[in-house]
C-alpha cells in the first residue's frame, strides 16, 4: 500500500509517499481500506517535534527522531477484512474512528473496540472531517465543561475544526452560544447556531463586560488573567489548543491554567480527546446528533491523497474555516 511516512521532524516536505507493507489485522483489529482522512494540528506538532518539551513528555514524539512512522488521527472508510474475533463488523461496513497514527495511509489497522459505524448522511469525506475535532469539542462541552442548558458559552476560535463543531454542540445542548471568530467568518458563524460572533480583530471579549458560564478556548489568544475577566465568578474555562510555539506552547499556556485554578473561584480543564478511552461511544453520540441534523461538518479544503503534505501545510497556516481533508 502506499503511505506517507515520517522519518524526520521537519516542515511538511520531510512526508514521503512510500510503498509500505499492507497491515495485517490481530484477533480484535478490524482492517480499514481509508476512502479519507483529515489533518489536525495533532499532525503538525508531532511531524515538526514541537513544542519541543513535548519530545521530553513521551507519547508519539521522539527525543530526535518521530516515534510515530505514519501520521493521520482522522479516518473513514471500508472495511477490508477482519480478526478472527471481531464480531461487530464484516467487510463492506463503512465506519470511520479516532486513531493516534496511520491514517495517512490506504490502509490501516483499527481495534474494534475504537471503531464506530459511519453516519449514514455523510459521505466519506464529511465523516473524516469529524472524530477528532468533533471528539475534542464534545469532551470539552459535555466532560470538562459540564455543560447545562441555559447557560452562556463562549467559543473561543470559532471558526476552526474543533470550534465549528463546539458552537453546533453548545447549541444542541441548549446553551446561548457566542463564538469569536475573525472578520471573514462572522457569517458562518452565525449560520451554525451562535446566537452572537464576536469579531476579535474589532473587539476583545476579555474587555467587554460579558461574563460566561462556560469558555471553550481553541485560539489560545488570551492569557489565563484575561480570561478569568469574561467568566462568571464560578465559571469553567477548558482549554483545547493554543498558540503554537517553538518550545513551550500550548503545553506552557495549559500548565499555567491548572496550576492557577486551585487559588481562584473559577474551574480549568485541559481537554485530549487522542488518548480519550471513550472515543467510540463518543463517536456513536455524535453520529445521533449528525443523524438527526443537529450538527454537519464544516470543510474548507478537500486536497487529493497525493498532496497530502499541501494539506499540512494549508492547515498549519491556522487559517481554514472548519476542516481540511483528504480523499483517496
Amino acid at each position: 500500500m502506499k503511505a506517507f511516512v515520517l522519518r524526520s521532524y521537519g516542515s511538511p516536505d520531510v512526508f514521503a509517499l512510500t510503498d509500505v507493507d499492507r497491515p495485517v489485522p490481530g484477533d480484535d483489529e478490524v482492517l480499514v481500506r481509508v476512502r479519507a482522512t483529515s489533518v489536525n494540528p495533532y499532525d503538525w506538532h508531532n511531524m515538526r517535534g514541537e513544542p519541543y518539551i513535548a519530545r521530553l513528555m513521551g507519547g508519539g514524539f521522539g527525543l530526535r527522531t518521530p516515534k510515530i512512522s505514519i501520521l493521520g488521527a482522522d479516518v473513514a472508510g471500508e472495511v477490508e477484512a477482519v480478526g478472527r474475533d471481531v464480531t461487530g463488523f464484516r467487510p463492506g461496513d463503512e465506519v470511520f474512528a479516532v486513531l493516534k497514527q496511520g491514517g495517512f495511509a490506504e490502509y490501516v489497522c483499527v481495534p474494534e473496540a475504537e471503531l464506530a459505524p459511519k453516519p449514514k448522511n455523510l459521505s466519506y469525506e464529511q465523516a473524516a472531517a469529524v472524530p477528532l475535532a468533533a471528539n475534542t469539542a464534545l469532551l470539552g462541552l459535555r466532560d470538562e465543561g459540564r455543560i447545562q442548558a441555559g447557560q452562556k458559552v463562549l467559543v473561543n476560535g470559532a471558526s476552526g475544526g474543533v470550534g465549528t463543531f463546539a458552537v453546533q454542540l453548545a447549541r444542541a445542548f441548549g446553551a446561548e452560544v457566542t463564538g469569536v471568530c475573525g472578520t471573514r467568518n462572522v457569517d458562518l458563524i452565525r449560520s451554525i447556531g451562535a446566537h452572537e460572533a464576536v469579531d476579535y480583530t474589532t473587539s476583545d471579549f476579555t474587555r467587554n463586560g460579558r461574563r460566561y458560564d462556560l469558555l471553550l478556548d481553541i485560539a489560545g489568544s488570551r492569557s489565563m488573567p484575561a480570561c478569568r475577566r469574561a467568566l462568571t465568578p464560578k465559571g469553567t474555562l477548558v482549554l483545547a489548543g493554543g498558540p503554537a510555539g517553538r518550545w513551550l506552547q500550548p503545553v506552557g499556556q495549559m500548565f499555567s491554567a491548572l496550576a492557577m485554578s486551585p487559588f481562584v473561584s473559577q474551574r480549568a480543564a485541559l481537554v485530549d480527546a487522542v488518548r480519550c478511552t471513550e472515543n467510540k461511544r463518543n463517536l456513536m453520540t455524535l453520529t445521533e446528533l449528525i443523524e438527526d441534523g443537529k450538527i454537519t461538518p464544516v470543510i474548507d479544503r478537500c486536497y487529493p491523497f497525493e498532496e497530502l503534505p499541501a494539506a499540512v501545510r494549508y492547515q498549519e497556516q491556522g487559517h481554514a474555516s472548519g476542516k481540511v481533508v483528504i480523499a483517496f
